[in-house]
This record gives structure tokens, sequence and C-alpha cells, in this order.
């Protein structure tokens, strides 16, 4: 459930569903260092004519089973070897009908005993992650098309707990459904791994994310609003929604290999597939999901094939899980310019599905992850074709399952639905490029971030860079699709396209028209400009510099016969000793309490509890090393008033400004925040 990491995929071409980014939390980590260090090497711009342009379009192969089979064999087992990821399994729907579903790699390696066990596409189930949300929209909108839920009423009326909000705009089911309810992000128990049982509502009242933004207006991926999706279903329903889900989704579609519940029920638990790590590595305990709406599916590539063909008009069935008039509803984009401002000139959230635009066709989905499994999802609505992927291993890097997945779904649209012209555009649109590149230069941190928490502090190894060029064209980096720095061109007002590739950015000016604000990609994600105190080229510095004197001074100090020989400096008399002691022990528990800081992080962002009384400690720490600020400021106050001579002060001075500096960046990136969720 780790979102998606795409277009229609959940995070933008990188990540996933449940876990924060978009990617796995691996993958996360890697774009989050890979953008810092873009910021540390200042990146220079590829020169404009050094772009490459995109190629001769080619001409679509035959859409046969004979021939995507023989691709897909030819594709996928190299890959998973490549990758060590165990095992995959392919499903393709076509013209109504399932066209072939693949199996590749194991289920299950052996590596903790018994015999490896192949993939059976039909047989071997799969964590699917995010891709469940596009299950639990289908079920709101049964309830919208019976006419028992407004997707423009107020969500409250349909709960029985109130979710605070921050602004007078009411939050409603269509800002669940487009990811624009504004909540922050939160982590904290999304993931358990003990067996047990989560329980829904309870999970939602219990301190939920703070709303940041207002209703409507940005995009930012949220676990939590669409677990709140699922609930309502629950509600009006009168049904828990793992029943009724599986009563009027996964029934009605033919999907008997699926469920939402969690632990799986004996007759479906030894078709489980194992998730690993990689192959060779043990594999993993089952995943509990605990905003079950949000990411809980278990299920086959035949089950998965069985869902899009419920989703295309063109299928023959004798139950239709909704209307066609519902169907196109639910597909349509959800929001429009009255809520997105120029952003709805990018690609937006229809009622649960991301939209893209491939190769000049439509493209809806939704991508998923869970710590060890990895799917995506895409359909043609208006082609009647639809391509699932699915594995169960993160494999040897960071990126491994996130781009054999693209290997997989964009390699199938551009070998049997081309572009049919040269694509890349016409150019810049010379009359608004230089000035618009120009209001987009800046800095701009993620919409799906934790806000009001000290995962806030992680924001400083996630920025974005948009560099206007001479030639009108921006450099972005990284590309929020691409992870690499990338060249944009405005191809129409406010609308920005990869040079030589398929990404779009649209863009969002301020009220005073003086800078852009806001850039939408992959429909449900937003790059939002960066306050100029939270920038890493501001905090890096301070963090560092402020790290490496008090690191200086604490191995410094239990050494003083050393220090007093190599600097000539005399004994301290017992005037000011206690005010020098406590800035000693506030230096060190400041350096303890930024250690500690990012050991919890580190455990946080790979799903392990923290309990709220470790995070009370590390606070306690920074707020030790916080008073003693007052000692530190004495010490110096005193080695200047006593002519303790300028190698004293200035020592003294530094230690000051260290701790400031500590101090600073602990106020600023929430660290001393009241709140311990996360």
């Amino acid at each position: 459930m780790i979102p998606a990491k795409t277009t229609p995929r959940a995070v933008p071409r990188a990540a996933s569903g449940a876990a924060p980014r978009a990617v796995s939390r691996a993958a996360s980590w890697a774009a989050a260092l890979g953008a810092l260090a873009v910021l540390a090497s200042g990146c220079a711009a590829p020169a404009a004519d050094g772009v490459p342009s995109p190629g001769t379009p080619v001409p679509a192969a035959d859409l046969t089973e004979q021939d995507v089979n023989a691709w897909l064999d030819g594709l996928v087992p190299a890959a998973l070897e490549r990758t060590d990821i165990p095992g995959a399994a392919v499903s393709v729907v076509h013209d109504g009908e399932l066209l072939t579903a693949r199996g590749y790699g194991h289920a299950d390696t052996g590596t903790d005993g018994g015999e490896p066990v192949p993939v059976d596409p039909e047989d071997t189930l799969f964590r699917v992650g995010s891709v469940s949300k596009l299950f639990t929209a289908t079920a709101m909108m049964q309830l919208v098309e019976e006419g028992r839920v407004d997707l423009d009423t107020d969500i409250h009326e349909y709960l029985d707990f109130t979710v605070p909000t921050e602004f007078d705009e009411p939050v409603t089911v269509r800002h669940l459904l487009t990811h624009t309810p504004g909540f922050e992000e939160r982590v904290a128990g999304l993931i358990l791994f003990d067996g047990s049982e989560a329980d829904l509502g309870e999970r939602l009242r219990t301190d939920p994310p703070e709303q940041v933004y207002p209703p409507g207006t940005v995009p930012a991926y949220s676990n939590y609003g669409n677990a709140l999706v699922g609930y309502i279903v629950e509600r009006v329903s009168g049904t828990p929604f793992e029943e009724y889900v599986g009563e009027h989704v996964l029934e009605p579609a033919g999907m008997t290999s699926s469920t939402f519940v969690q632990p799986l029920p004996e007759p479906l638990r030894d078709r489980m597939a194992g998730g690993y790590e990689a192959t060779g590595t043990p594999a993993a305990p089952f995943e509990t999901v605990t905003e079950a709406p949000a990411g809980a599916l278990t299920s086959s590539a035949t089950d998965m094939a069985r869902f899009m063909l419920a989703h295309m008009e063109q299928a023959d069935r004798e139950e239709e899980l909704l209307e066609p008039g519902t169907l196109e509803q639910m597909h349509s984009p959800a929001l429009d310019a009255d809520s997105l401002g120029t952003l709805a000139q990018g690609s937006r959230m229809t009622l649960g599905f991301f939209e893209e635009d491939r190769n000049g066709h439509r493209i809806i989905g939704h991508g998923g992850d869970t710590n060890y499994f990895h799917s995506e999802m895409q359909i043609l609505p208006e082609e009647g074709t639809g391509v699932f992927v699915t594995l169960n291993g993160s494999g040897n890097t960071a990126m491994a399952s996130h781009l054999l997945r693209l290997d997989v779904v964009d390699g199938f649209f551009d070998r049997y639905f081309p572009a049919e012209e040269a694509g890349g555009g016409g150019g810049p649109v010379e009359e608004t490029a230089a000035e618009h590149a120009a209001l987009a230069q800046g800095t701009y941190v993620s919409s799906r971030a934790m806000h009001s928490t000290f995962l806030s502090a992680i924001d400083v190894l996630g920025e974005t860079r948009v560099r206007a060029l001479a030639d009108g064209r921006i450099l972005v980096s990284p590309g929020p699709e691409t992870f690499v720095p990338t060249v944009y061109e405005e191809i129409e007002p406010w609308v920005w396209r990869e040079v030589g590739g398929q990404s779009v950015l649209s863009m969002r000016p301020a009220e005073d028209g003086e800078s852009v604000e806001a850039i939408g990609y992959a429909s449900a994600f937003t790059l939002l400009r960066a306050d100029p105190e939270r920038q890493a080229a501001l905090a890096v510095p301070i963090i560092l510099a402020s790290v490496a004197v008090l690191l200086v001074a604490v191995l410094s100090w239990p050494i003083r016969a050393v220090r007093r020989r190599v600097l000539s400096l005399p004994a301290r008399g017992r005037d000011g000793r206690l005010a020098r002691v406590l800035a000693r022990v506030g230096a060190g528990c400041a350096l303890t309490a930024l250690i500690s800081w990012a050991v919890v992080i580190v455990l946080v962002l790979g799903f392990q509890e923290v309990p709220a009384i470790a995070v009370r400690s590390v606070q306690g720490l920074q707020v030790l090393g916080l008073l003693a600020i007052l000692p530190a400021a004495w010490t110096v106050f005193h080695d200047v008033r006593h002519r303790e001579g300028w190698k004293r002060w200035v020592g003294s001075a530094l230690v000051l400004a260290a701790l400031l500096g500590v101090q600073w960046f602990a106020i600023t990136f929430g660290l001393l925040s009241p709140s311990v969720s996360y």
C-alpha cells in the first residue's frame, strides 16, 4: 500500500502505497539521498542542444497471446535474475477477455527449508499494496450509484467520530478519493508483523493526522484518507468493510482467490507467496495493514485480470460492478480548475484511479507496495486493454522492483500502443516559457510529508530544485518521476513535458504572481515551494557545522592537559566552573539527541514501532541541550570579562553558536514538537 509510485501508480515513479514515497522505504531513502547529492554537487545543467530528441515511432506489434507470451518470456526471467527478485506474475486483458497470464520465478524459494515452489499466475497469491485502493473506491462508487452516499457531502455525515480539521471548507468523499483532503502523512503502526488483527475504526480514531492544506487544493497522497473511504463504506452499508468488498466487489468480479481479510483465511493461507527482500533471504512474516482499505488486498494475477475486465465496458460479464455511466464517472478526472487552479492542466486523479498519458493514449491505474510485495496495474479504457504485474521481492537495489515494473508496463504499451507520431513537443511556448521558468526557479518539497512531527526533519533529504535555463526550459533536480536531473520544456502555459520523454508537470502560480507556489505531477503528488529557513542549503551547513564544533569540544574537554599544552593555556580558576560543566553536559546531550533522532527515524521508516517514551526521552536530551545555551552564554561572558584570552573566548563562542545551531534545527524541524506521533 505504500502507494503507488508513479503515474497511475501511486508514488512518483518510484514508490508506492502504504508506506511513505511513493517507493518502498529503501527506494524512498535512495530518492532522498539522491536529491541531497544533487544539492551538494550543484548538478550542472546539460546543454540544451545536448538533449536527446524522441525517436521515430515504430509500428505496433500484434497484440496476440503468442506475441505477448514471447515478449514477456524474453523480458521477465532475465530481469528477475538481474535484480534478485524471487518471483513475478503478469496478466494481460484485451477485448473483454484474459489474453494471457504468466508466472515466473518462485513463490517460495526454499530458503527456509522445503522444496522451492514456482509462481503460478492462477494459484499463487500476492499482496497488491495500494492497488487495493481501487477496490475501496469501487465499493464507494456502488454506494454513490445507489444514492446512499453523495460525493460532495461533508464526510462527517457518514462517520461516528470527528476528524480534526483546520479549514472552513468541509472534507468530502470526492476529496478522499482524489487525495486532496489536506492531511499530512503518518506512518506509525501502518504495518504490523505479529499476525494480529486490526480494528479499522479504532485505527482511524486514534491520533489522526493533522490537516495542513485546504481541502481540494493540494494533491497529497494519503493512506489515511483512503482508509476513511473504506470506513464510510462500512458505516453506510452496516457491514464490516472486508465483508462488504468481498460480497459486492470480489464475488461479482469472479475473484474467488482474493480477500481483504487479515490474517488470511485458512483455505488461502497455503497459496500465499513468501515476501522477500531478495532471492536468498528468509521469507518475511505476513504483513498486517492496519488501514486495510488502503492496502490489505491479497490476490492472484488472474483475479486481478478479472477486476480489470470488470472496469471495461467492452467486457462481456454476467454481473456488473458498476453501471456504464458510473464507470465513466469513476474513470474521469474528478477535480477541475475551480479547486486545483492551473494544476488541473496536468494529470489528475479520477475517483480512485491515477490518470496519465503515454504515447497519446489515456491510461488509468494504480501501483502499490508493501515492504516486500510490489505491484502495478494499468488500463487503457478506450482500447479495452490492461496489464497487471506483481513481484514478491524488493531486489538488490533500492529501485529494482520499481524499474522492473516499469519495464513491463511501459514496455507493454510502447510495444503494442506506440505513439503514432514522433513525440517530444514542438518546442517551448516562447511567449510564456522564459517568464514561467524564472517564476518556477527555486527549491521545493513534497506535499506528502510529515509537517507536525519530528519526521519533518527528513524534508532536508528530499528537496527538489528547479533552475531556469537560458533557452526557456527548466532543469528539475531530481525529476519527480525520473529521479535524475531532467530538463522540461513548456508545451502550453504552465504545463511542462520532459524533453525526450513523457513525464508531465503542471504549475500553479502564487496569488501575487511573483513565483510558482506548486508543481503537480503523477496525479496525486505536488511539489510545494520550500520555506527559506527549512531549505537544505541553509539547514545542512548549520547542523553539520554545529555537530562538528560540539563533537570537537566534547572530545577535547576530557584531555585538559593536552589541550593546555597545545594551546598554551593556564589552568582555569573555580570561578564560572559550574557554568562550564553545565555547558559541557548540555553539549553532550545535544549530540546524543541528534544521534538518537537518526536512529529513531531509521526505525520508523522501516515500520518498526518506537515507543512514545523513547521519543520523549530523546526530546528530553534535546531540551537539556537547549537549556545549556544559558550556561554556554554565561561562559562566553565570563571569558571575555575576565580576559581569559582570545583562544578561550573564541572556543566558548563557537560552542554557544553550535548549541544555538542545533536547537534552531530542532525547533525548525519539529524535534521539540509537543506531539510524538508519527
